[in-house]
Parts: structure tokens; sequence; C-alpha cells
């Protein structure tokens, strides 16, 4: 089972990646589809009702951690950047009717699941004094406004999910105190992304 993990900045562009693969036990479930046929008649052609019924047992193989992967894991990584790229407009819209930081399965494609955790926009910045203190000020927090957390993922796990995203924001909100470190660059940081991979590892 993997999770694939987008940052994204105000302006969508991504700034950090992240494919984590689980190595904790996942209950396989025969499709739906298949269910309803009798035994002899899907032998020769499992694979294809499978595939046609969106679920990912029969298309899972087991990693080397013995956790069972989806078939080609990061060969087709174009293809999970366009299913996170494409539910933008639903978390978009999600985000106009409700009014929280997390949120839950909001779109689906094939397997996967999108769920998503956006952190408060501004459009009236706080005024403290002098023009420039305004300007560093609103320079500061664009780096921590209107960011959109996005998590592709086979199973439902809702709260393990909720924790990971509070504990990743709570990651990214110490890398941009950091001075040397704009709103807009990627993050490239070894501990930034080791301790994100531990808190996928114990969340996911």
């Amino acid at each position: 089972m993997s999770h694939h993990l987008f940052l994204l900045s105000p302006s969508d562009t991504p700034l950090y990646e992240l494919t984590h693969y689980s190595s904790k036990p996942v209950q396989t479930a025969a499709s739906p589809l298949a269910a309803n046929l009798p035994s002899w008649s899907t032998s020769a052609f499992a694979g294809t009702l499978t595939a046609l019924s969106g679920a990912s047992s029969a298309a899972q193989t087991h990693n080397s951690q013995g956790g069972p992967v989806r078939m080609g894991g990061g060969k087709d990584r174009h293809v999970i950047q366009m299913v996170a790229n494409a539910s933008l407009d639903a978390i978009e819209e999600v985000m106009r009717k409700e009014n929280v930081m997390y949120l839950k399965s909001v779109d689906k494609f094939n397997e996967w699941t999108i769920s998503a955790f956006v952190t408060p926009g501004s459009e009236n910045p706080v005024y403290c004094g002098s023009a420039s203190l305004l300007q560093k000020q609103v320079s500061d927090m664009s780096a921590l406004l209107d960011m959109k957390f996005i998590l592709l993922h086979e199973t439902r796990n809702d709260d393990g999910i909720k924790s990971f995203f509070t504990e990743v924001w709570e990651l990214y909100v110490k890398t941009m105190l950091n001075p040397f470190h704009t709103a807009h660059t990627p993050i490239r940081s070894a501990v930034f992304d080791g301790r994100v991979r531990a808190s996928a590892k114990k969340y996911l």
C-alpha cells in the first residue's frame, strides 16, 4: 500500500513530494465484479475483471520490506502527479463550502482516494506599524497562507492521516521560520524529509 504526499504553494507549485510504502498489513477483498461471478468464469480474466472494477488487490506485488506496492511504483510518477493536480478543483470547491483545515476523501480516482490539508488564507493581513514592517510581515506570512497538502492513499485511515497532516504542517512551519528559506522554493532539507518520512511511517 502506497501513499503519495504533495505540498503545494499558494500558486499550486509543488514544493515537496514524498512516496511512502506502508508495511502495515492490507485487508484484501475480492473485487465486486468478480465476487458476483462463478469462480470458473473469472479464472482466465481475473486480472482484467479486477482492473475494470477499480480494485487494486490483483495489481499489487510485495516490496522488499514485505508491504504490498502498486505495480509500477515510482515509474508511473507522472500519472500520480496528474491525479493530484486534477484533484485541485475538487479541493478548492470543498474549501469554499467547509471551514476546516483537514478535508478527508475530497476526490477519488480509481483506487486512489485524495485527502487534503489546507492552511488558512488571509486577504487582510494584520497591520503592525510602518509600511516596511507590514511588507516584511506579509512576505513572511505568505509562506504559511493558502498552502495545500495533498495525500493520495488507497485505504481509509482518517485519524492517522489527520495526525500525519498536522505533524507535517508543524514541520513545514518550522522550515519556514528559517530565514534562508523562501516561500516558493522547493524544500530540499534532508532533516525535513527525514522527519516527514518518520511521521509517515508512524501514522500511515
